[in-house]
């Protein structure tokens, strides 16, 4: 049957599935084939499928259903998926304990099963996990698995970027892949961008790849080690400075220097905008993250950048976006503004 698939050499075939795959496009009833040296990847839409992949119709075989964790359960279990990790947020122990033994059992890519044991705390904004199924060291030799890699530690890909973290040393969210796509989107060649809450660099290595210089803060040092090496893995190292410590200070060294600045910190980014002000140039582009009741969900923010800035700089909104709902009645939101000096 003919289906719409990416085209792709046989050599990079397993990274390209993999990366379609972190993204649930892979289309699972369909075969994956291999004719004339090229992989034909199946995928369910077309249209979600990254601009440097080749899409093309191909008649591909049918394959056998596979089995999926709600297949033994009877229910469709609630994770998400991050690289091989898979996460689970259960109150019930029990009922996580067997919703990870169904991931374990079924066809899922999964190497660990997660609980969150936490909410995200401290400065380091971390959480606490429950390890419920581990598969990432069962053949290896006692000494071996001493020495191995955490089995929290993944590799995440995310529209044509790697980025290998450890879910117990650092923050990351899959769920704002779109909205990080939308502001590098925006990005081109020879700005100077500054994320001031960089992680391991989701926004910071994209916008690297388009040609960008980056400076990346992080009050976290593993956060900031995996920035590191990101930027290598990616080959954006000599675009990519990796900064530890709290920007405020880090800010003393970057004073006018930035086109654009990320402030990923919706709990108190407001915190921060003296800083922000201090690192902007002759016109800056900001990406402010807040939650907010959704009653005015982006005027508490605008007032907050429009005290720090003006009369410095005089400050259009330029887009008022609503991310994700929070909690109930309450949104995370970005507000995207340009500071021009006065």
């Amino acid at each position: 049957m003919n289906v719409p698939c990416v085209r792709v050499s046989t050599d990079e075939g397993e990274a390209t599935r993999r990366a379609l795959a972190d993204r649930d496009l892979v289309d699972q009833s369909y075969e994956i084939t291999v004719h004339e040296g090229t992989l034909y990847i199946p995928v369910t839409d077309a249209s979600a499928v990254e601009d440097e992949y080749e899409v093309v119709s191909f008649d591909v075989e049918s394959r056998e259903t596979q089995t999926m964790p709600a297949d033994i359960l009877g229910f469709e279990p609630t994770y998400e998926r991050l690289g091989d990790v898979v996460i689970l947020d259960e109150d019930d122990a029990e009922r996580a304990s067997r919703i990870a033994d169904a991931i374990a059992e079924s066809d899922l890519r999964a190497e660990t099963v997660v609980n969150r044991a936490s909410k995200v705390k401290g400065a380091l904004r971390v959480r606490d996990w429950d390890i419920l199924v581990d598969d990432t060291d069962e053949e290896l030799s006692a000494d071996d698995q001493r020495s191995s890699a955490p089995s929290t530690e993944t590799v995440h890909r995310e529209y044509g970027c790697e980025f290998l973290l450890d879910i117990a040393e650092v923050y990351f969210s899959p769920r704002l892949a779109t909205e990080r796509h939308r502001v590098v989107q925006q990005v081109t060649e020879g700005e100077r961008v500054f994320d001031m809450f960089a992680g391991v660099g989701p926004f910071v290595i994209p916008m690297a790849k388009r040609g960008a210089e980056v400076v990346g803060c992080d009050l976290n040092a593993a956060a900031v080690e995996y920035l590191r090496e990101n930027a290598r893995r990616n080959g954006v190292e000599e675009r990519v400075t990796a900064r530890q410590g709290d920007v405020r200070d880090v800010a003393d060294d970057y004073e006018g220097w930035a086109n654009r600045i990320v402030m990923n910190l919706p709990h108190s980014a407001d915190d921060f905008l003296d800083t922000a002000v201090r690192l902007a140039g002759e016109e800056c582009v900001l990406h402010y993250y807040d939650i907010q009741h959704e009653d005015d969900p982006f005027g508490p923010g605008i007032e907050a950048i429009r005290e720090a800035a003006e009369p410095q700089y005089d400050v259009r909104v330029d887009t008022e976006r609503v991310v994700r709902s929070y909690a109930p009645h309450e949104y995370n939101v970005c507000v995207d503004v340009t500071l021009t000096a006065r």
